[in-house]
């Protein structure tokens, strides 16, 4: 009997639509010929998240729909799981997917590649699961924006006083790019809302950032990332370094230098920690920090058909002079890491080998808010409004597709005529109170 075609084609498994995961699958769908492999995305978003826009998504410079990637618009030849891998058996070749209603169920894969993630690294401080929010995905973004936008509303319905400071303070925990840049950003706009808000004075605003370490911005050196702390402080804000959050019950927020104060928003951005379906369900080998061991064609250390790349990775570094060093788990690795996945298994299907991952660094370059930005490749660096254009430049070619770069750039053209859009939806987290107050003043009181 003639097996079917479908039958004996490979089946290619990729776990995680993120950058790495989306660039994989884009990649070899546009490869691969038809009868060479079955290719499957399993993943509970149905979006990619260009996670650099986050920050300005916070800040009303971007539209939220415009920071996602939609895969079902893109990825055309791939199967779509939505769902969460929970558990991934390699020895038997299948993994566990729980889908967002009904039971769990197996797919069943001969090449797997994992791209799933890192998550919000959290700690047990008392009262922050209860009141702060990450910046890891666009709801969280979104939320930021809501929120401050919303408090400043309610401030300028009260008289100066410990209610009104509350509602005007904003605490960001975490000074790496991600907090940096969303702090900077949220300071940027609480500046130009201020001034459509007559019953409020700037100097009512209390803008905090926390951080552990002694510095700010450890992907650049000393000295850009104490212009950073500086440019910050003449706006206003306030830079605790050495300094962690004891505790932030009720939004009390007691710091470790002995600070305390009322905080009514409060961003988490303290770090990543592995995806816990990679450091605790997976017989793949991991590292101690829950990374999978990858070598540096991006192969699973020791193990057939399997693959891995992006943030729950130990992906060496060839391009470091430091023996042993990792690639540091961004956003300018993992795309890079997506696109040399698809190229090294088309390779191993078409019996070449494949190639070792090598990426120089191009360097850093952060927003801080509209106009505002720094950059740093080795030597040579470069702050203010020319930082600010060369991380807007860079971002609007990097977004995948040219119809997201078309619609963030008609964003941000219109917002040099007409500012950004200041309107808070924070309702829409709550769809249904209109419904049920009907006109009763007292509902939700």
């Amino acid at each position: 009997m003639t097996e079917r075609k479908e039958d004996v084609m490979r089946k290619i498994l990729v776990v995680g639509g993120g950058y790495a995961g989306f660039y994989a699958a884009w990649k070899l769908e546009k490869k691969l010929r038809e009868d060479e492999a079955r290719l499957t995305l399993a993943d509970p978003r149905p979006y990619m998240t260009y996670q650099p826009f986050l920050p300005e998504v916070a800040a009303g410079s971007v539209e939220a729909r415009h920071a996602a990637v939609s895969q079902r618009r893109h990825l055309r030849r791939t199967r779509l799981v939505a769902g969460m891998v929970t558990e991934i058996n390699h020895a038997a070749r299948t993994v566990t997917v729980r889908p967002a209603d009904g039971p769990e169920f197996e797919i069943g894969y001969d090449i797997i590649v994992v791209t799933a993630g890192a998550v919000t690294r959290k700690f047990p401080v008392p009262g922050i699961a209860e009141q702060a929010i990450g910046m890891k995905h666009i709801e969280e973004a979104v939320a930021i924006r809501d929120h401050l936008l919303t408090s400043f509303d309610r401030a300028s319905a009260l008289q100066p006083g410990l209610a009104r400071q509350r509602l005007l303070t904003v605490t960001f925990v975490g000074g790496g790019f991600s907090g940096v840049e969303g702090f900077g950003e949220v300071l940027s706009l609480a500046g130009a809302l201020v001034r459509r808000y007559p019953e409020l004075d700037a100097s009512e605003l209390r803008f905090h950032l926390v951080e552990a370490a002694g510095r700010i911005l450890p992907e650049v050196t000393d000295h850009p990332g104490r212009w950073v702390v500086r440019s910050l402080a003449k706006r206003g804000a306030r830079v605790h370094l050495n300094t962690t959050v004891k505790s932030a019950v009720d939004g009390h927020v007691v710091l470790s230098n002995g600070e305390e104060y009322d905080s009514g928003l409060i961003v988490w951005t303290a770090g990543n920690a592995a995806n816990p379906v990679v450091r605790k369900h997976t017989d793949l080998p991991v590292d101690e920090a829950g990374r999978i061991l990858v070598r540096a064609d991006l192969r699973v250390d020791g193990v057939e058909d399997a693959w891995a790349a992006g943030d729950d990775a130990a992906v060496p570094d060839l391009a470091s002079d430091v023996p042993g060093a990792l690639t540091v788990p961004n956003a300018q690795h993992a795309y890079r890491q997506g696109k040399l996945l698809a190229r090294n298994i088309l390779a191993t299907l078409r019996g070449r080998a494949p190639k070792d991952y090598v990426h120089h660094s191009l360097g850093a370059v952060a927003t801080l808010g509209i106009g505002r930005g720094i950059f740093q490749y080795r030597r040579i660096v470069i702050k203010g409004f020319p930082a600010w254009l060369m991380h807007r430049g860079y971002h609007v070619l990097a977004v995948p597709s040219w119809e997201r770069k078309v619609r963030v750039l008609v964003i941000w053209l219109s917002a040099v005529f007409f500012g950004r859009d200041i309107v808070s939806l924070a309702s829409v987290e709550h769809p249904r109170d209109a419904f049920v107050a009907g006109n009763d003043p007292t509902y939700g009181h």
